[in-house]
């Protein structure tokens, strides 16, 4: 499955920011005389309690001889102490001392006081924003490492046709990604849900068609043709949404290819789609396909004033796959 690349290229740049602002481009971290690494063992010998050194070595990810070398340096500082463990006298875990207990506090409102003098400059949506993505991608990293065989056997499959919850699924994803970017509330729910439901009742008809993009047995993406309620031999483009987890992957293309490909075997005189201006990501891709930007104007048919636009794609085009 392929990747934006300009979305990599934005990631690394965040991440690169993200190194320099939380200070782990210096010597020490978190207002500590520690290293990012020390800083880092005491926060999961406090997570864990208790802790052999082996597993703090899996746990940060460094040499064993490295992590053998810190944990000298800690215990002489009189952070941690090393102690047999209760259930194996043979084999000894690393504990805080009162003293490492205090340090790791102090960590941790120093962490606390970054994190909240960032989120203070954003609003509540952007706020949730970045939790969101952050723990997801962060979750993705150590997925990589912890089971790379099953993230590489969780292909997308596109769908033709209405599948079981579908309906929900698109005003969820709707709803879930337009609250969070563009504040849309209730009404907007409401309409898209009951679009659908509308829709999905035509599917009899050789003009209108669906495609949900689905992973591991979960919809995480649709978009739909409807080749009636325009007239005048027009398709109208309509509910073409993607999960987050799927967003710069190339599934949205996919979608978008099948619906495409349909349009030109139907032999529709034009595609037309209605969105509004912001929407880059999107706008990039409709483009990649042929359609062009139409009409431009201040509307409300979402529930909210926003700068709509009208995209055509005149028939026969051959998009990029």
């Amino acid at each position: 499955m392929s990747v934006d690349s300009s979305l990599v290229e934005e990631i690394r740049s965040a991440s690169r920011t993200m190194v320099r602002e939380l200070g782990f481009m210096k010597s020490t971290l978190a207002g500590t005389r520690y290293s990012p690494s020390a800083v880092h063992a005491l926060l999961e010998i406090e997570n864990q309690g208790a802790m052999p050194a082996a597993q703090l070595v899996q746990a940060l990810g460094l040499e064993k001889s490295s992590v053998s070398r810190m944990v000298g340096k800690l215990i002489e500082a009189g952070e941690i102490e090393e102690a047999a463990s209760s259930e194996d006298g043979r084999s000894k875990n690393l504990f805080l001392t009162e003293l490492g207990k205090r340090t790791v506090a102090d960590i941790h409102v120093h962490g606390q006081q970054q994190v909240i003098t960032a989120l203070n400059l954003l609003d509540p949506a952007q706020q949730r924003v970045v939790a969101q993505g952050l723990g997801a991608y962060a979750s993705a990293l150590q997925l990589r490492h912890e089971r790379p065989q099953e993230v590489a056997a969780s292909p997308v499959e596109i769908i033709t046709g209405y599948q079981p919850g579908l309906i929900g699924r698109i005003a969820e994803m709707h709803a879930d990604f337009y609250s969070r970017h563009w504040h849309f509330g209730q009404f907007f729910e409401s309409k898209v849900a009951a679009g659908a439901a509308e829709f999905t009742g035509r599917l009899d008809h050789p003009a209108n068609q669906i495609w949900a993009a689905v992973q591991n047995g979960r919809i995480v993406g649709s978009v739909a043709i409807d080749g009636q309620d325009l007239g005048n031999n027009e398709a109208h483009l309509r509910w073409f949404i993607l999960d987050d987890t799927c967003r710069g992957t190339g599934v949205g293309r996919q979608l978008l290819a099948q619906a495409m490909a349909f349009c030109d075997e139907a032999g529709f005189s034009a595609t037309q789609l209605w969105t509004f201006k912001g929407l880059d990501a999107a706008r990039r891709l409709y483009e990649s396909f042929g359609f062009v930007l139409a009409l431009e104007e201040q509307g409300t048919q979402w529930g909210s004033s926003v700068t709509e636009q009208q995209f055509t794609r005149p028939a026969m085009q051959n998009p990029p796959l």
